[in-house]
């Protein structure tokens, strides 16, 4: 069975072209899968991949045991699913997500230092979140 990945390595998901957030990063409504997918990337920047990210929140939303997140891992990789550029984090809310050489990811205010060095370095790869409309 062919395993796909939503992984990046060195990667910067600058936020979607027509997100609504217009004054900076929006902290998500509690419960929501960005809620979920931003308390987690708070609570430890670099600790995940974009892989265990998904799986963890689709795992945890469908009260699927930890110890089954492996099989239901190799399944719902089984065939392509779509990466961060979909997130809310990235699409309606403003943030930026970036990827390190080893694929863990790290939310990213668009408004801090630390963006404005990402976007300067030139050895990262940036792309936008998905539209939320068609252009």
């Amino acid at each position: 069975m062919k395993v796909h990945s939503t992984n990046y390595a060195d990667v910067l998901i600058t936020p979607s072209p027509d997100s609504k957030a217009t004054l900076g990063p929006v902290v998500p409504k509690s419960g929501s899968i960005g809620a979920m997918q931003y308390d987690r990337l708070s609570a430890g920047p670099y600790a995940m991949t974009s892989d265990e990210l998904i799986i963890a929140v689709l795992a945890t939303r469908k009260d699927i045991p930890e110890s089954d997140w492996p099989a239901f891992q190799a399944e719902y990789f089984s065939k392509g699913q779509p990466c961060l550029r979909v997130s809310p984090l990235v699409k309606t809310m403003g943030w930026a997500l970036h990827h390190d050489s080893e694929s863990r990811v790290a939310l990213v205010d668009v408004a801090s230092a630390r963006f404005a060095a990402l976007m300067a370095d030139d050895s990262i790869r940036k792309i936008h979140g998905m539209r939320n409309k068609r252009a």
